[in-house]
């Protein structure tokens, strides 16, 4: 599914490690994920959190119960497209916001189902699965939508009344392209738009829901959680990018999330360049490499009570998820490890955070903890299979 539009030749994702991909790589960390860049925009990810919590309070005049996926893909969706394009996307309950996440939901399916192609190339003209038929659509509905806002952005700088720049991510990106002898192309921003907005928004949008389904499912831990949280900030602080460092537990229910429910169960899939010996194994030159990160945050002889919700046990050891502790890898190691991961961890801690601060959650029609759907719905990432349905309560 990666070859639809030659995305594979392209994107940084899936390109060997070349030069191409320094380049690529360069760019991502110099003018999008560079800690001064993520400095300068985090104003910007408090209006949008904001503005979510804005939303959930009118919500909970209704007593009505809330898609707390899809108002966090809103949030995730218009913080990312703030930081590249300087535009919402998305309103809450629009039906550009529902037809966005289907279609990076839809994405995610394809792409983590074992296609026939992919082990007998001669069916791959065929499409016996239709999977290439069906990303060919998703992507071209993708490229649409970002070719009119590139276009648009060019003509603007074009035209004598257009901004020369701003701080987006998009007028870095064109600025780096109009560079004598430059090494990204019109093309390499397209492609490179749509790899960040698919990781980012998803990963974080389904890393948030799985941390507060996990919350209501298991209360006690709620209870912690808000009880640090108000001890930080108080009744009525505001959660800032600058206390998460303070947020101790807060920051172990993410680990344990991660651990239970990485975003990415499989990785982005790596291939041999070289025949290899791993622990006796010969991983032979051209095999697809999949790192199964679910399997690993459930083996019994990393961690103790795998299937248990304990964040507590990060409390107890020092474990990071940054690349460096290769029990707990969700965004991958070495040189190829996600570069959006400071933007993520921003993100989901500061909508995590803000979520059970400012509110009481309850589920709907009496439901019990022990009652809640906690199905896994397996793709190139990992979503709840029963979306997660709660009431907000606006006084704690």
């Amino acid at each position: 599914m990666a070859k639809i539009f030659d995305h594979h030749k392209v994107s940084m994702g899936w390109i060997p490690t070349n030069s191409h991909w320094r380049n690529l790589r360069k760019a991502c960390v110099m003018e999008i994920f560079a800690q001064q860049r993520l400095e300068a925009t985090q104003a910007l990810r408090q209006t949008k959190v904001q503005e979510l919590l804005d939303y959930i309070n009118q919500s909970c005049k209704s007593g009505a119960p809330i898609d707390v996926g899809q108002v966090v893909f809103t949030t995730t969706l218009n913080a990312i497209s703030n930081t590249f394009v300087s535009i919402d996307l998305a309103q809450y309950g629009s039906n550009l916001s529902h037809e966005f996440q289907h279609l990076v939901y839809c994405l995610a399916q394809e792409a983590g189902k074992p296609n026939l192609a992919d082990f007998f190339p001669a069916l791959s003209l065929v499409d016996p699965q239709g999977i290439h038929k069906r990303t060919r659509i998703y992507f071209a509905k993708l490229f649409g939508i970002f070719d009119g806002i590139i276009n648009e952005r060019v003509q603007l700088r074009a035209s004598s009344k257009g901004p020369k720049a701003s701080n987006d991510v998009l007028d870095s990106l064109l600025t780096l392209n109009e560079e004598d002898n430059s090494k990204i192309s019109l093309r390499d921003i397209k492609h490179l738009i749509l790899d960040l907005f698919i990781a980012g928004i998803d990963s974080t949008s389904s890393t948030v829901e799985w941390a507060m389904a996990l919350l209501l499912h298991n209360p006690e831990k709620m209870v912690k959680a808000q009880d640090e949280l108000e001890e930080v900030l108080g009744n009525n602080g505001k959660v800032q990018e600058s206390d998460i460092s303070k947020f101790h537990y807060l920051q172990a229910i993410v680990k344990e999330t991660f651990r239970l429910h990485p975003p990415a169960p499989f990785l982005v899939p790596r291939k041999a360049v070289a025949d290899v010996e791993i622990c006796g194994f010969i991983v032979p030159k051209n095999a697809q490499i999949l790192i199964n990160v679910w399997a690993m945050g459930r083996d019994l002889s990393i961690w103790p009570n795998p299937n248990l919700f304990m964040p507590e046990r990060f409390l107890e050891h020092g474990i990071e998820f940054k690349g460096q502790d290769f029990e707990l890898i969700p965004f991958g190691a070495g040189r190829r490890i996600c570069p959006g991961l400071p933007l993520a961890n921003r993100m989901v801690h500061l909508m995590l955070a803000s979520l059970v601060h400012n509110f009481a959650w309850k589920l709907p029609d009496e439901m019990k903890p022990e009652d809640m759907d906690m199905e896994e719905m397996f793709g190139l990432t990992l979503h709840k299979a029963k979306p997660l349905q709660a009431i907000p309560i606006t006084s704690l």
